[in-house]
């Protein structure tokens, strides 16, 4: 006859078994919770503080190679400094960031852009830096998918506004199109009011932003697009001859430039060598130093200038300074500066999303709404999760090159407004995906 346990006993032996494998499902999930892709227990490589877990954030950048390298590497200097500055200060929420092990190179070719996303994904908790307007608006959907909160090395005006970034782009400073209206506010205000302009611009969202707010402009204050030339970076269309033509036959007296730094040097100085007599205005990424070295840098000197959104290097604000202090050398361009601004917003959501125990994707997503972050004066740093800019607050920084100023160009006004903005009413990206 077989032996039964006496009920009361048969319970007694799986009331504890059941309670022990709760406790640990509790903990695996809890441990899942505190440690998801990209945040992790043991320090970051290299680390000094051995008390601290690491934070893991991705960099898509052009690192060589491509038409913007000199920008990215230097863009990515200025975020190594950045939170390099944020970890000696004490890190965030028991940890350091580390943005150095899954940096990636992608030559601002949106394959190679794609094919490192998905290489770095599962060890991220966030990209600290993603470069190229249409690559990342590419990536918009798989970054849903993913729950992947991104920083924006770019300006279109879609990353102010929630219905088109979905609450996963962090952004600093104004947007392209905002940026041609402010500019040329100031071109008018300092030189002449322009009746003719042209827009030499890199095909897609980059240069069409641009263009859109300056056909913006163009409408509020009587002027005409004579010609809106689209280009691509010479490794793609081999040289601007075809664009110099163009506005050489349309008569303008302002060319607008969204192109890389080399484009602008070609297009600045073989239209000068034309005969052109009119001026040039370039976006932010137009410009690098080392124009100053080509045959175009006297043509530059006194025919060009560019804007940012951001206090440059000798700058005044509390963030320029910081910036300064955190190196110990004058870094090669002005990308080190936009570097360190646009880590603002994200700083701001990794502290609030420590303190509220949502160190997730999920949870970065959820933190991003109505968040307020401090760009110390260097950047206007609209409030994230917001459904709209506050277009009011924007503002830019004019330069003009300089071969004895750091970086080749000299600020000459900051933190300019202008009027014609708050005249538009803009409710919406300038352009649309």
């Amino acid at each position: 006859m077989a032996f039964t346990k006496p009920r009361a006993l048969r319970r007694a032996v799986v009331i504890p078994v059941v309670a022990a494998l709760v406790s640990a499902v509790a903990a695996c999930s809890s441990s899942e919770q505190s440690y998801g892709p990209g945040v992790t227990s043991e320090p970051c490589p290299g680390s000094e503080h051995k008390d601290r877990g690491c934070i893991y954030l991705g960099v898509l950048s052009d690192l060589g190679g491509g038409p913007f390298a000199p920008l990215g590497i230097s863009m990515n200097e200025g975020q190594l400094a950045f939170w390099n500055q944020v970890n000696e200060s004490g890190g965030i929420g028991g940890y350091d960031v580390d943005i150095t092990t899954y940096a990636r190179n992608t030559s601002f070719d949106p394959r190679t852009h794609r094919t490192a996303y998905q290489e770095i994904e599962p060890h991220v908790l966030a990209l600290a830096q993603s470069l190229g307007t249409g690559q990342s608006i590419a990536l918009l959907n798989q970054m849903d998918a993913d729950d992947m909160v991104s920083v924006a090395a770019t300006q279109w005006s879609g990353w102010n506004y929630r219905s088109a970034d979905r609450n996963l782009v962090l952004s600093a400073g104004y947007s392209y199109c905002t940026e041609a209206v402010m500019g040329l506010d100031w071109f008018t205000e300092n030189h002449y009011a322009p009746r003719n302009i042209a827009i030499v611009a890199y095909r897609g969202n980059w240069g069409g932003d641009y263009a859109s707010g300056a056909l913006k402009w163009a409408l509020a204050n009587g002027a005409t697009i004579v010609d809106r030339i689209d280009t691509g970076p010479n490794g793609e269309v081999g040289n601007q001859d075809g664009p110099v033509e163009e506005v050489l036959a349309a008569d303008a007296d302002l060319v607008l430039l969204a192109t890389g730094p080399a484009e602008t040097a070609e297009i600045v100085g073989k239209l000068v060598q034309s005969g052109f007599d009119g001026r040039f205005l370039g976006s932010l990424p137009t410009w690098n130093a080392a124009l100053l070295q080509t045959p175009a840098a006297p043509a530059l000197t006194a025919l060009f200038n560019y804007t940012t959104p951001v206090d440059g290097w000798a700058g005044n604000s509390i963030g320029a300074q910081h910036a300064r202090a955190a190196v110990d050398h004058e870094p090669a361009n002005f990308g080190y500066s936009l570097g360190w601004a646009i880590s603002y917003p994200l700083k701001a959501l990794l502290i609030a999303a420590a303190e509220a125990g949502e160190l997730t994707r999920p949870g970065l997503r959820r933190t991003v709404t109505d968040l307020k972050p401090d760009g110390e004066g260097m950047v206007v740093v609209h409030p994230a999760g917001a459904s709209a800019p506050d277009l009011s607050a924007e503002w830019s920084v004019v330069f003009e090159p300089d071969k004895t100023a750091p970086m080749g160009a000299r600020a000459i006004s900051t933190g300019y407004q202008g009027t014609t903005l708050g005249r538009l009413g803009i409710t919406e990206p300038c352009t649309r995906l």
